[in-house]
C-alpha cells in the first residue's frame, strides 16, 4: 500500500514538474521581474539601473493619461461582453434549434475571424474605415445618409466606439461554439416538457437553455473581460497608435509607448503591476457577481 501511493505521488510529480517549470519561466518570473523593475528608473537597454523605490507608483497615480486608459479599458470590456455575448448566443441558438442544413458552413463562416490574426484584422478594418474609400462611409453615401460620414479613426469623439466592431467581429465565432457545444448537450426532453406546457421559445430560452448553459456564459464573460484588459493594445496600436490625442489609449498600448517608445522601462513596468491588479480585482469580482448554483432539472 506505502509502495502503491509513492508510486502514485512520483507519477504526479513527473507530470507536474515539467508544467511547473514552464509555468515559473513564462509566467512567474516576468511577474515577479515587472514588479523588481517597476522600482527602478531604467531604459530597458541600458545596463545602469537606479533605484527610485515607489517614484514610479507616485507617478503613476499623477499621471493625467492612466485614468483615461483605465476607462477606455473598461468601456472595451462592457461594449465586448455586451456584443459578444449577444450575437454569440443568438447565432449559436438559431445554429443549433433551427436545424439548418447550412449551419456547418455557417460555423466556418463564423468562426473564420479567429483564425486571422489580430494585425490583419486591425488593417482589414482601417481600410473599412477609410474616410474617403472605406465601406462604411461609402454605404452611408448610397443610402443617403452622407452627413453621417466621418474620419472614424481620426475623431477623439468616434476613434475608441470604432475599435468595438472589429473587436466585437473577431470575438463572435469562438464563443458561438462554446455555447453551441453547450446547447448541444442539453437533452431533447427538456424542450418536449417545456412545449407540453405551451412554453414560448422566449420562455425556453431564459428558463431551460440560458441556465444550462450558464458555466459556458460565465466562462466566455471572464475570457472576453480578461483577454481585453491584457490584450486590447494590440488592435489599439495597430488601427490608431493610441491616437487622435491619446483618446485611444488603453493601458497595455500606454505600457508600450512608455517602455518601448519612451524608453521609460521601469514606468512601463509599473503601469504592467496596475494592469494585473485591476485584472485581478475585476475576475474576483465577476467570480462573485456571475456565480449560480448548479441547476439540474
Amino acid at each position: 500500500m506505502v509502495q502503491s501511493k509513492k508510486q502514485k505521488y512520483t507519477f504526479l510529480a513527473v507530470c507536474l514538474i515539467p508544467t511547473f517549470i514552464m509555468f515559473s519561466i513564462f509566467t512567474l518570473y516576468p511577474l515577479f521581474s515587472g514588479l523588481y523593475y517597476s522600482f527602478f528608473e531604467w531604459s530597458g537597454s541600458s545596463q545602469v539601473k537606479t533605484f527610485i523605490g515607489l517614484d514610479n507608483y507616485i507617478q503613476l497615480f499623477k499621471d493625467a493619461i492612466v485614468p483615461d486608459t483605465i476607462i477606455h479599458d473598461y468601456f472595451l470590456v462592457v461594449t465586448k461582453v455586451i456584443g459578444i455575448m449577444i450575437m454569440a448566443m443568438f447565432f449559436a441558438v438559431a445554429l443549433t434549434q433551427l436545424k439548418l442544413k447550412e449551419a456547418p458552413f455557417y460555423r466556418i463562416v463564423f468562426f473564420f475571424p479567429n483564425i486571422m490574426s489580430v494585425v490583419v484584422i486591425g488593417i482589414l478594418w482601417m481600410f473599412i474605415y477609410n474616410p474617403t474609400m472605406g465601406l462604411v462611409n461609402s454605404g452611408l453615401e448610397m443610402l443617403g445618409l452622407g452627413d453621417w460620414a466621418k474620419p472614424w479613426l481620426g475623431s477623439e469623439k468616434w476613434a475608441l466606439p470604432s475599435l468595438v466592431l472589429p473587436s466585437i467581429w473577431a470575438g463572435i465565432g469562438l464563443f458561438m461554439l462554446m455555447l453551441m457545444g453547450g446547447i448541444s448537450n442539453i437533452s431533447k426532453s427538456y424542450y418536449e416538457a417545456a412545449d407540453i406546457d405551451g412554453a414560448s421559445e422566449w420562455t425556453k430560452f431564459w428558463k431551460v437553455t440560458l441556465p444550462l448553459v450558464w458555466p459556458q456564459v460565465k466562462i466566455s464573460i471572464l475570457y472576453i473581460v480578461i483577454t481585453t484588459l491584457n490584450g486590447s493594445f494590440v488592435i489599439v496600436q495597430v488601427m490608431t497608435g493610441g491616437g487622435p490625442n491619446n483618446s485611444t489609449h488603453v493601458m497595455g498600448s500606454y505600457l508600450y509607448q512608455q517602455a518601448f517608445v519612451q524608453f521609460n522601462f521601469g514606468y512601463g513596468a509599473t503601469i504592467g503591476v496596475m494592469i494585473l491588479v485591476l485584472s485581478l480585482i475585476t475576475v474576483l469580482l465577476l467570480q462573485f457577481v456571475l456565480r449560480r448554483d448548479k441547476v439540474e432539472y
